[in-house]
């Protein structure tokens, strides 16, 4: 095994793979040997995701259509995985679904599917994949974010919120999951997705006010900076990380 194919005959599930975050860390993994199930709403954009995959490493990638925040249908995620890979040994919870503005702006149905997407869905994908990460010890990732670091949170209350409550799962997870040899972080990523490229197209003077206060002045890119190191968090050097929240974010969040 090359030291590139470190994660091959691993299966991981990548929620939100059809684009952004997700499909660079699909991208990262499949090429570093692993088996990928692209999990998304738009199941034709996980299908770009799996075609990408296939022409890079020859590997096979299933995508699976599934709005996250439906929870009753993630069970499904987890039968057509083992159906056809036997197996589970990564889960990155990616998914996200933002409700940004003013809090007397926020209208419940927005906040409601706003979690249900980020810690509702978390844990559960989480609880349906434990039983099978146990089996040979396995890794999660789940998507936290630094919005809670800032020190002017105005219009992000909420969007900090749920990925502070995903902070809180995922340690909790790392705690009560440890003697199972399932390890569990967070990583904060800013990384160039289609929802960050948007968001900067449409304030750009907040924007560039956001890049100015990284210290490397750049955003990550979504395979390089974030799916490669994500990769690497998965992979045999990584063993002993657990319970951590790691920004990946140029220097931007100070993580005390």
């Amino acid at each position: 095994m090359s030291v590139e194919q470190f994660l091959t005959e691993k299966v991981a599930i990548i929620t939100g793979a059809g684009q952004g975050i997700g499909r660079g860390i699909a991208m990262a993994l499949a090429k570093r040997g692993a088996n990928v199930v692209a999990v998304g709403r738009t199941v034709e954009k996980c299908e770009e995701t799996c075609q990408m995959i296939k022409e890079a490493t020859g590997l096979k990638a299933i995508a699976v259509q599934c709005d996250v925040s439906e929870l009753d249908t993630l069970e499904s995620v987890i039968t057509q995985t083992i159906e056809t890979f036997g197996r589970i040994d990564i889960l990155v919870n990616n998914a996200v679904q933002a409700s940004i503005g003013p809090l007397l702006d926020q209208k419940m149905e927005n906040v409601e599917k706003a979690f249900k997407v980020g810690p509702f869905a978390t844990l559960k994908m989480m609880q349906l994949c434990y039983p099978y990460l146990k089996i040979r010890g396995g890794s999660i990732i789940n998507m936290a974010s630094s919005a809670a670091k800032r020190w002017d949170m105005k219009h992000y209350g909420i969007y900090a919120a749920e990925k502070d409550a995903i902070r809180a799962l995922t340690r909790t997870a790392a705690n009560e999951w440890g003697a199972d040899n399932i390890r569990a972080n967070n990583i904060l990523p800013h990384a160039k997705s289609p929802a960050l490229e948007k968001w900067m197209k449409y304030r750009p003077e907040e924007a560039a006010e956001f890049i100015k206060g990284i210290p490397l002045q750049r955003v990550g890119d979504c395979e390089e900076d974030i799916g490669k190191f994500v990769a690497q968090l998965c992979g045999p050097e990584s063993t002993y990380i657990s319970g951590q929240s790691i920004a990946l974010d140029g220097g931007q969040a100070y993580m005390n």
